[in-house]
C-alpha cells in the first residue's frame, strides 16, 4: 500500500487535482497543522483562515487555478491557500518586513488574481473578471469567497444585483461562520443541495419559469409564488435568488464528501450567477481558537500547546484603549453621548463605552456609509454621536463624510484611530490619507492627538463642540508613556502649543511625531542650531498666528506629519503664501510619509525610511540649510 501524501508531498498545483478523498482529507490536516504553526510564529490572522481548509483545498483541487480566480474576500482567510500555492516555504514571513502580505496580494502570485484587505470587494471584482472573460472569449471560472460579515455591506448586494441583471456565469461562496454546524446542514441537506445544484434542476427551473412567462397575468404570479415558496421551503434562499442567482445550500464546509460533488456541479453547469452557501466554524480544529470569544481572529505570536499569546511585556495603554475610556467617562457625564462603531467595537475601543452603555451603542456592522449617515441623522436630533472608524475604512464613506454631514454642518464626532502607519497589516490598512481629505472640507475640525494625555482632551474637546463636525486622529499601538489625566479638558479650537522653546529652526508638529521632534531639537542643539518646537493640534483650524509668528522669527521652518502628501503641510504652506509670509528668506520643509505605498513592515523602520525620526528631521534641516551634516557629526565627536 502506497503511503498516504501529505502537505510535504505537494510539489504544484497539479498534486492536489490528482488526490483522491482519503488523500485529501490527510491534505487538510497538514494545512490546519502547518497555519496553526506558522501563525504561531509570526501572529496575524489565524481564525478565519482554520475556518476554510477544507474549503480552500476543495476549490483548488475542482477548480482550474489560477487560469480560474478565486478571490478571497478581505483576505484574513487566504493563509491556506498561500501555503498551497507556492508560497509554503515563506509562509513565517508572514507580515514580516519583506515577507508575505497578510492578505492577498497581486504582485506576489499568480494565484492571487485580486489583491485585498478592506472587505466586501470580491463579488464585485469578480464580476469584472467574469464578464472581461466573457469578452474575450476566455472559458474559465470566476469564484469569489465572500464571508457573512463582509455580506453585511452594501457593496456586495450592489454587485450581486448587477450580477443577476448581466446574467453572468459568476460563482460566489457565501463562507457563513457565525453559526455552529446544526443538523440543517447536514446530509438531508448536503443531498438537496447536490441534487439543485445539477444540470437537470438548474435547467428544470429555467424551463418553469420560461413557461411561467407564457401563462396569463393571474396564473403566472400564482405559480411564480409557489415556486418561491417550494424553493424557500427547501433552499431558504429567496434573497440570492430575488437578486437573479441560483442559490445552493446550506452544507457543511468542514465535509469534503458534500464540499466536493456540489462544487464539480457548480463547475459544470452553464447556468449563472450561482450562490453556494457554505457553513464554516472559525478556528475549527484548534481548541483554543474554537473556544475564545473571537475564535482568534487576530493574534500575536503564541504557544501552540496552550494557546497562550506571547505579547512583549509593557506598561502602557494603547491610545485605543485610553480613547475608550475616555469617551466612557465622557459618556457619564453626559446622557447625549452615543456611539457608532461598524463591526469593530472592540478594535476601535467603542466596546468599553459599550460595557457602561449599551443601549446608546451602535454596531451597525461592515456598512461605513450607513454608520456615517446614520451618525448624521442622531446629530440632526440633539444628540452627540461619536462615529470611530479606522482611518483606512472612512475612506469608504468620504461622499457621506463630505454630503450628509458636513455640507449640513451637523456635529458628529470623528475619532479617527489607526492614523498613520500600521505596521505588519501594511498599506491597505495604513490611515495615511484623512488628515488631507478631512481638512479639505469646510466646517470640518481636524485634531491630531501627539500623546496619551493629549488625546484624553481631545475626546473632551469633541464632547464640547457643537458648531459643526469635528475629528481626531490617533495611531495603532500604545502611547509614549506621558501621564493620563483624570479628566479632560476642552482645548480652545485652533490654538496650538510652544513645547520648547529656540530661535534659528522651528519644527511644527502634528500628531504623534511630536516625541520624535523633541529629541531632533535637543540633538541640534548640539549642532549650535537653537530650535523651537510647536505642538499644532490642529490641522484645520490652523493657528495663524503661531505659524506665522514661527515662520517670522526662525530661519528655518519644517512640518512633520505622519500622514500623505497634501495634509498638514500643505495647509500650512497655503496659509504662508496667503499671508505673504515666503519672501526667500525662510527655509521650509514639509517633512510627510512618502509618495508611494509603504509594504508591511515595523513601524520603526518605516519612521526611518520615510524620514519621520529624529534623524530625519536633522538631515531635512541641515539639508535646506545648505550645511554638511557629517563635518557637523565629525566636529562634534572630535570635541
Amino acid at each position: 500500500m502506497s503511503k498516504t501524501p501529505t502537505l510535504d508531498s505537494i510539489k504544484s498545483i497539479e498534486d492536489i487535482r490528482s488526490m483522491d478523498m482519503e488523500q485529501l482529507k490527510a491534505l487538510t490536516d497538514d494545512v490546519r497543522t502547518e497555519t496553526i504553526d506558522a501563525v504561531s510564529v509570526t501572529g496575524g490572522h489565524l481564525g478565519a483562515g482554520l475556518g476554510v481548509v477544507e474549503l480552500t483545498v476543495a476549490l483548488h483541487h475542482v477548480f482550474n487555478t489560477p487560469n480560474d480566480r478565486v478571490i478571497w474576500d478581505v483576505g484574513h482567510q487566504s493563509y491556506p491557500h498561500k501555503i498551497l500555492t507556492g508560497r509554503r516555504d515563506r509562509i513565517r514571513t508572514l507580515r514580516q518586513p519583506g515577507g508575505l502580505s497578510g492578505f492577498t496580494k497581486r504582485s506576489e502570485s499568480e494565484f492571487d488574481p485580486f489583491g485585498t484587505g478592506h472587505s466586501s470587494t470580491s463579488i464585485s471584482a469578480g464580476l469584472g473578471m467574469q464578464m472581461a472573460s466573457e469578452l474575450k472569449g476566455e472559458d474559465r471560472n470566476v469564484i469569489a469567497v465572500i464571508g457573512d460579515g463582509a455580506m453585511s455591506a452594501g457593496m456586495a448586494y450592489e454587485a450581486m444585483n448587477n450580477a443577476g441583471a448581466l446574467d453572468s456565469r459568476l460563482i460566489v461562496i457565501l463562507n457563513d461562520n457565525d453559526m455552529s454546524i446544526a443538523p440543517p446542514t447536514g446530509a438531508m441537506s448536503a443531498y438537496l443541495a447536490r441534487l439543485i445544484s445539477g444540470k437537470t434542476f438548474l435547467s428544470l427551473r429555467d424551463a418553469a419559469k420560461q413557461l411561467a412567462h407564457q401563462l396569463p397575468r393571474f396564473f403566472k404570479e400564482k405559480a411564480a409564488k409557489a415556486e418561491e415558496f417550494a424553493r424557500s421551503f427547501v433552499t431558504g434562499g429567496t434573497l440570492f435568488e430575488e437578486l437573479g442567482f441560483y442559490y445552493v445550500g446550506p452544507i457543511d464546509g468542514h465535509n469534503l464528501e458534500h464540499l466536493l460533488p456540489i462544487l464539480k456541479n457548480v463547475r459544470d453547469t452553464d447556468k449563472g450567477p450561482i450562490l453556494v452557501h457554505v457553513v464554516t466554524q472559525k478556528g475549527k480544529g484548534y481548541a483554543p481558537a474554537e473556544h475564545a470569544s473571537d475564535k482568534y481572529h487576530g493574534v500575536s505570536r503564541f504557544d501552540v500547546v496552550t494557546g497562550t499569546q506571547l505579547k512583549p511585556p509593557s506598561n502602557a495603554p494603547s491610545y485605543t484603549k485610553i480613547f475608550g475610556e475616555s469617551l466612557a467617562k465622557e459618556g457619564a457625564k453626559d446622557k447625549k453621548i452615543v456611539a457608532v462603531t461598524a463591526a469593530m467595537p472592540s478594535g476601535t475601543g467603542i466596546d468599553i463605552f459599550e460595557e457602561q452603555f449599551p443601549d446608546r451603542t451602535f454596531d451597525v456592522g461592515i456598512a461605513e456609509q450607513h454608520a456615517v449617515t446614520f451618525a448624521a441623522g442622531l446629530a440632526c436630533e440633539g444628540l452627540k454621536p461619536f462615529c470611530a472608524i479606522y482611518s483606512t475604512f472612512l475612506q469608504r464613506a468620504y461622499d457621506q463624510v463630505v454630503h450628509d454631514v458636513a455640507i449640513q454642518n451637523l456635529p458628529v464626532r470623528f475619532p479617527i484611530d489607526r492614523a498613520g502607519f500600521v505596521g505588519a497589516d501594511g498599506p491597505t490598512h495604513a490611515g495615511a490619507y484623512d488628515i488631507g481629505f478631512m481638512a479639505s472640507l469646510p466646517n470640518m475640525v481636524v485634531m491630531a492627538a501627539s500623546d496619551e494625555a493629549e488625546l484624553v482632551h481631545m475626546v473632551a474637546t469633541a464632547r464640547a463642540y457643537e458648531d459643526g463636525p469635528i475629528a481626531f486622529r490617533y495611531p495603532r499601538g500604545e502611547g509614549v508613556g506621558v501621564e493620563i489625566p483624570e479628566e479632560g479638558v476642552p482645548l480652545e479650537i485652533g490654538k496650538g502649543r510652544i513645547v520648547k522653546q529656540g530661535s534659528k529652526v522651528a519644527i511644527l508638529s502634528l500628531g504623534t511625531r511630536l516625541a520624535a521632534s523633541l529629541d531632533a531639537a535637543e540633538r541640534l542643539e548640539g549642532y549650535g542650531l537653537s530650535t523651537t518646537v510647536a505642538d499644532a493640534r490642529f490641522a484645520k483650524p490652523l493657528d495663524r498666528d503661531m505659524i506665522l509668528e514661527l515662520a517670522g522669527t526662525h530661519d528655518m521652518l519644517i512640518t512633520i506629519e505622519e500622514g500623505a502628501v497634501g495634509g498638514f503641510g500643505s495647509q500650512v504652506l497655503h496659509l504662508l503664501a496667503a499671508e505673504g509670509a515666503l519672501d526667500g528668506s525662510l527655509k521650509i520643509r514639509s517633512l510627510t510619509m512618502e509618495d508611494h505605498y509603504t509594504n508591511h513592515g515595523k513601524p520603526d523602520v518605516m519612521y526611518k525610511e520615510n524620514g519621520l525620526d529624529a534623524d530625519g528631521i536633522i538631515r531635512a534641516v541641515f539639508e535646506a540649510l545648505g550645511k554638511d551634516l557629517n563635518a557637523a557629526i565629525e566636529a562634534g565627536e572630535m570635541a
